[in-house]
């Protein structure tokens, strides 16, 4: 059984800006350390298999960066999306094409823009998952243990019974949850029972493909229209044409939500989805009064902020849990309570018909 892996590197990371903007998202930035996300995500995988058994799914606009990032994936293992349409047929595409070079194959699917501390207790993680995945055609995910109430994650609830592999814990589960308010949150917390969902999975590519024409028959006709159209000369014309007619949505609803046979693994591997700019307080060393200080910053009187210079000097004084982040043609200043909302800023930008500064 060939162990494949397929990372997701499409987004935009909009959360993120302005230091994200299109031409460089958030999964090609150094956020921790001095490579980018994506080169991290490739380090990390290739303790487990081989450059040549990963594969990245992209839109055109970034093939390039990734060749530039990641020099050595060979460049036709970098799979062009033509348009954006969500997970599932982000993965759907993918899953036809390792299934055309390896019908007898494990993928492993992640998103290119996640902190992973702990990089041997993933690996050790993921070779539990593909065991346990290659066991009767099961489906496998990651949770994350929760560490406080988190309202912007989706949560896999298990069913509370450990069928320990390789002495990991292993649970099957009993459903997904949408992103919860507070409240439920901080139940989640409590019961135990409750993980976040990585957007880690690890299946059969012949499972996720019946998966696909049971639960998704759409997307599966149209997935096959594509795959009678390899090899022949307008194979790429072909591939772009159906795509766009692909549903827009998610793995979690289209398959996760409504398969059986899923287990979740619980980890602590030092994980963090840097969704916003406040996961810097995260991952990032604090200073003495809780703030988090990039670049030439002069602070007095300043707590809990998060301020990140692009050159020019900043300088602060009595002012509490801001975001202040400036870059060559963009300042950002916002409340940390409002970091979810950046995207909001950029809305107003498309409507004002401001696209340079995105």
């Amino acid at each position: 059984m060939t162990i494949t892996c397929v990372i997701m590197a499409g987004g935009k990371g909009e959360r993120f800006w302005p230091k994200s903007r299109t031409n460089l998202p958030k999964q090609f930035l150094n956020i921790s350390g001095n490579k980018s996300m994506i080169q991290q995500s490739i380090e990390r995988l290739e303790l487990l298999i081989d450059i040549s058994k990963i594969f990245i799914v992209t839109n055109e606009l970034y093939a390039e960066l990734l060749k530039a990032q990641i020099p050595h994936l060979p460049h036709e293992n970098i799979i062009i999306e033509p348009v954006g349409r969500n997970t599932a047929p982000c993965i759907g595409l993918a899953s036809i094409l390792i299934e055309e070079r390896y019908p007898d194959s494990t993928m492993i699917v992640m998103p290119s823009d996640h902190i992973i501390q702990n990089d041997t207790g993933f690996i050790e993680i993921l070779k539990t998952a593909v065991k346990v995945a290659n066991d009767n055609g099961n489906i496998v995910t990651l949770g994350i243990e929760p560490a406080y109430p988190e309202t912007g994650y989706g949560y896999i609830e298990s069913t509370g019974v450990n069928e320990p592999v390789n002495d990991v814990n292993v649970y099957r589960v009993n459903k997904f949850v949408e992103k919860p308010d507070i409240e439920k949150a901080q139940a989640y917390l409590e019961s135990g029972n409750y993980y976040w969902n990585s957007g880690v999975f690890i299946w059969q590519t012949a499972v996720i493909r019946k998966y696909i024409k049971e639960l998704m028959p759409e997307m599966h006709d149209i997935l096959q229209t594509m795959k009678y159209a390899f090899g022949k000369s307008d194979q790429n014309e072909i591939i772009a044409t159906e795509f766009i007619k692909m549903p827009d949505q998610s793995i979690d609803y289209g398959i996760m939500e409504k398969a059986k046979d899923i287990f979740v693994i619980p980890c602590l591997f030092g994980w963090d989805d840097v969704g916003s700019w406040t996961a810097l307080e995260r991952i990032d060393e604090l200073d003495e009064n809780g703030n988090v200080i990039k670049g030439n910053i002069l602070n007095l009187d300043t707590k809990r902020c998060i301020i990140e210079s692009n050159g020019k000097l900043i300088a602060t004084l009595g002012i509490e849990d801001l975001i202040i982040v400036d870059t060559e043609d963009v300042t950002l200043i916002c409340t940390k309570e409002k970091a979810q909302e950046v995207k909001l800023l950029l809305k107003e930008l498309r409507m004002q018909k401001l696209e340079q500064y995105l």
